[in-house]
């Protein structure tokens, strides 16, 4: 029988659909491919929060120590005010077993049936919906969903409709980004439009984006910091003194980068254009105590900053060189990946992880006030947190007496470590102990 392009693109949509994986620890989700054409619903094992909450670097504990994955808490929300009761995740759902008991045969029987039940549903509210969108913007989806969002994909517009899924309302980009990208996914309430996206800032519009990789889950409240552990003396870490011999500087200019420009990489102070254009932020990136390359100055509303990028602009970290690095370096430069997206928006920046390993970030405006304990929060792949509020930090009164400082502290700078935390959980005290991190040094002209 011949079969239209357009429905090849539906299903190859439907195959692409991630389904939470009952054997991984790492609260990660395998597409549908991994099943074959006809893959069903796994039952996890575990609450996939509780997985997230482990950690994104593996299940065994050397490897979840390794990654520091066992001392801030994620950001996952505990609390929400949606102003109503939570949907629940009826695409993975499991009834409670019959009082009366029964074989363990019979329940699993039941089981598997109330499974199919609720995947034939999904299907045939997935397929209802990518009917109504056109051809493009099938494409426009499929490649968003194939390339996990590294190459840059357009608006998937559709009418602000209510679906129907599991007796409870879905609109269509909670739908899409259960399907695509965060099976545990509950309220539309947990996801925020990037700055790029039509959605931005639209609350009730009469369409709304459907793109899973046009939105990032938010980073909720955090619980109180875990009680500090005890370092061993070979663990200490003593502060930055900046006339110290060992702290070195290491420019490279990566003008042979594809992604960038030679005037990307140049001071504000020393740039042509930097009386006409009004920049808000400079990025340092550094490994360690030693800075690599230039300050990048970011003028547009948002920059993408990352390792390797299948498509895109921006600050391009794997293309800046330097001799002897560490083997702890190369591994996690290897895992910066897609990266973080730094955007200034009304309300103050925001980063958004794009890799697919935890950021950890620490500003003034996340700090807890009156407290003279480092904060260092925890950004699992695919969130998006505030890492600096405007408003926050207007009302902040700022010292630099501070016991955790470890180099001069600017109250308008964001620091972002790749993989690795630091901090009075780590063994790394200060940032200037990680591998990869990124210094965001805000202008104050808002």
């Amino acid at each position: 029988m011949f079969r239209s392009k357009r429905s090849g693109l539906v299903r190859r949509l439907w195959r692409s659909r991630v389904i939470p994986d009952r054997d991984g620890g790492d609260g990660s989700a395998r597409s549908g491919h991994d099943l074959g054409a006809t893959g069903s619903f796994k039952i996890p094992e575990k609450n996939p929060s509780a997985e997230i909450r482990a950690g994104a670097e593996g299940a065994s504990p050397r490897r979840a120590q390794e990654s520091d994955g066992r001392t801030v808490t994620c950001c996952l929300f505990k609390e929400r005010e949606t102003g109503g009761p939570q949907p629940p995740a009826a695409a993975i759902v499991v009834a409670p077993p019959s009082p009366d008991g029964g074989s363990p045969e019979r329940r699993g029987r039941e089981a598997r049936s109330r499974l199919l039940l609720l995947e034939q549903e999904l299907k045939a509210v997935t397929y209802s919906l990518l009917k109504r969108l056109k051809e493009r913007s099938l494409d426009s989806l499929l490649e968003a969903v194939e390339s996990r969002g590294g190459m840059p994909s357009g608006c998937v517009l559709v009418a602000r409709t209510e679906l129907r899924l599991g007796g409870q309302a879905a609109p269509p980009h909670l739908l899409l980004g259960k399907l695509f990208r965060w099976p545990d996914l509950q309220h539309p309430a947990e996801l925020k439009p990037l700055c790029e996206c039509q959605s931005f800032g639209v609350a009730d519009g009469p369409t709304v984006c459907c793109n899973p990789y046009h939105f990032s889950r938010l980073c909720g409240p955090e619980s109180p910091p875990p009680p500090y552990s005890r370092l061993s003396p070979n663990d200490e870490q003593k502060p930055l003194d900046l006339s110290d011999s060992t702290l070195s500087y290491t420019e490279t200019e990566a003008t042979n980068s594809p992604n960038v420009t030679p005037g990307d990489f140049s001071d504000a102070s020393t740039s042509p254009d930097a009386v006409k254009r009004s920049h808000w932020c400079n990025v340092a990136y550094w490994e360690h105590r030693t800075r690599v390359g230039r300050l990048y100055t970011v003028y547009e509303q948002s920059v993408s900053i990352f390792y390797d990028l299948p498509q895109g602009n921006g600050f391009c970290l794997g293309q800046l060189n330097l001799e002897n690095r560490s083997e702890t370096v190369r591994r996690t430069r290897s895992k910066i990946g897609y990266g973080i997206l730094l955007s200034k928006e009304p309300d103050g920046v925001w980063a958004y992880n794009r890799s697919e390993h935890p950021i950890f970030v620490n500003s003034p405006t996340l700090d807890i006030p009156n407290c003279r304990t480092l904060i260092v929060r925890k950004v699992m792949p695919g969130y998006s947190i505030k890492v600096f509020d405007y408003e926050k930090s207007c009302l902040l009164q700022h010292t630099a007496d501070l016991d955790y400082a470890d180099g001069p502290y600017d109250p308008n700078s964001v620091r972002i470590s790749f993989a690795k935390g630091w901090g009075p959980c780590y063994s790394r005290q200060f940032i200037t102990s990680c591998p990869c991190w990124l210094e965001i040094l805000l202008s104050n002209n808002r």
